[in-house]
């Protein structure tokens, strides 16, 4: 039996009518108290107790981002001599410095 979906027998017809007719009745009110326990909680300035996983991801940002750096300051006279155009060698090809930072490294990693 299939009916097409504007057919009102059609079993999603008939669930969408149905569900339009439906009144919400509930209360939409917040409980007693709850402003005042909100903006208690908001004035408080007391920080929740840290979970280990943001510990664990906050030293681990920061250990890349020191990885980072120290990579860069120990490549650093390699980095200026393959950017500045003085190559020593016939193979070495000269990395502009408008190059975008993939193909640089790629270039820098052969």
């Amino acid at each position: 039996m299939n009916l097409p979906l504007n057919d009102p027998r059609h079993p999603w017809a008939r669930l969408t009518t149905a569900a339009r007719t439906v009144l919400d009745a509930r209360d939409a009110s917040a409980p007693l108290g709850f402003a005042t326990r909100v903006s208690a909680l908001g004035l408080a300035g007391v920080r929740p107790l840290v979970s280990l996983f943001e510990l664990f991801a906050l030293r681990a940002l920061a250990v890349a981002c020191l990885l980072a750096i120290v990579s860069i300051a120990v490549n650093y006279s390699e980095l200026s001599r393959r950017i500045g155009g003085a190559s020593s060698s016939a193979g070495d090809d000269m990395l502009l410095a408008g190059s975008d930072a993939v193909s640089v490294v790629l270039a820098l990693a052969d």
